[in-house]
């Protein structure tokens, strides 16, 4: 499989790079590249002014980036969810702590960096404390095609390639079927008049990754969106996109995942499968009503393990956004996803949420587990870097013949500068 698709990788148009989480206004979104707020607003929680500072000196920019966020996560189970998964500890967490410094070198070639670092970060493995999240350089090739080298996210999954701070709901819950970063090349062309899609190749290898001792191999990754319909005017619009990701192997592979708490235990567990890779591929679409949204996803995994049956998983969701005040998830059609909430009153801008979502890790001889939850939440966009939630979330995961129950309660402060 990775014969045939390097060539296609290394032939291919790529464009403008996804930018970090820590953004504060959306670029080339749906109504322009305009700032969606002509003149700033005057929030109830104090904040700092909404400029972001930056130095340049003639060829040179750098703009630093920092975000904050913490938790506290409930949790109630009944016997047989204890008994399946352990019991689950009601505790804080400072969920992430990322500072980046982004900018670029060069005058009329500039080649743009990102550094990033952070304690329990958003993508990465919460087992792990301290990781270099992105060290990276962009460098242009053309005006709608850019080559990004270094360490970066995957192009798999709107979940993982999105804003994860930005979502509606406070956690991921796909992520038993792609990782966060790797290292190795990213090739983004934007496409279509209008710039109405994006294309997105990647060829990464965990080996390379400063202080790893992984020999994995070659993972090989790819998205397509497009912006099928649009009325800038009304904040309407329909994104659609396909993903795949073949995944490469040292001779085992694991598939695992929380139900939408970083500090729960991996309720869904393949254990360690004897397999010489996997395939993964996935569907994305989203609509949005002007203050309306409904994002979905499925996502799916083939693992080539002849000894086991070669397996499939899979996994998806549904999730419904009211934003009670009228502000929208502005478009960015650079990265084919929608960004921050912009508060445009003084009191800031509330969300109601509501996901369902269905993972299943069983399949021939393994019973990794399968969950499904339901989440019923808000979140109050108090300023443009202020957000505060709470989701309650309703779990049931079948295991070892087994049903569980757990209900978990999120409480969220966020501030992203």
């Amino acid at each position: 499989m990775k014969r045939l698709l390097l060539p296609c990788l290394l032939g291919a148009s790529g464009a403008a790079v996804a930018a970090t989480e820590s953004l504060q206004h959306p670029i080339g979104t749906a109504q322009g590249d305009a700032h969606p707020i002509a003149t700033p607003v005057d929030y109830a929680v104090p904040d700092l002014p909404p400029s972001t500072p930056r130095a340049q000196d003639g060829g040179f920019s750098i703009r630093p980036s920092l975000v904050l966020l913490g938790d506290h996560s409930f949790f109630w189970q009944d016997d047989a969810g204890v008994a399946q998964v352990g019991e689950q500890r009601s505790r804080w967490e400072l969920r992430a702590a990322r500072l980046s410094l982004l900018g670029h070198v060069g005058t009329g070639f500039k080649i743009s960096y990102q550094l990033a670092g952070e304690y329990k970060g958003f993508d990465g493995d919460p087992e792990t404390d301290w990781q270099l999240t992105d060290l990276n350089i962009t460098l242009p090739l053309g005006g709608r095609t850019k080559l990004q080298v270094g360490k970066a996210k995957e192009a798999f999954a709107y979940e993982m390639v999105g804003d994860a701070a930005n979502l509606p709901a406070s956690e991921r819950v796909l992520s038993p079927f792609f990782v966060s970063r790797n290292t190795g090349l990213r090739l983004v062309h934007v496409w279509g008049p209008n710039r109405r899609g994006t294309l997105t190749l990647g060829l990464h290898n965990d080996s390379l990754d400063i202080g790893t001792s992984s020999s994995r191999g070659w993972d090989v990754s790819g998205r397509l969106t497009a912006l099928v319909w649009d009325r800038p005017e009304t904040d309407n619009f329909l994104h659609l996109g396909a993903a795949f990701r073949a995944v490469a192997s040292e001779g085992t592979l694991r598939y695992r995942g929380r139900p939408g708490s970083n500090v729960a235990s991996n309720f869904i567990d393949t254990g360690e499968l004897p397999a010489d890779g996997a395939f993964h591929h996935g569907f994305e679409a989203l609509l949005n009503l002007r203050n309306l949204s409904f994002l979905g996803e499925w996502v799916s995994a083939q693992v080539d393990a002849p000894a086991i049956g070669n397996p499939r998983f899979s996994g998806w969701y549904v999730t419904g956004s009211w934003i009670l005040t009228g502000e929208t998830r502005p478009y960015d059609r650079n990265v084919g996803y929608a960004r921050r909430v912009i508060p445009k009153g003084r009191w800031g801008a509330p969300e109601l949420v509501l996901r369902y979502a269905d993972v299943d890790l069983r399949d021939e001889q393994v019973d990794g587990g399968r969950f499904r939850r339901i989440d019923v939440g808000a979140n109050w966009w108090a300023t443009t870097r202020w957000k505060f939630g709470i989701a309650y979330g309703h779990v049931l995961l079948d295991k070892d013949d087994t049903r569980g129950r757990t209900d978990t309660l999120l409480t969220r402060i966020q501030w992203i500068y």
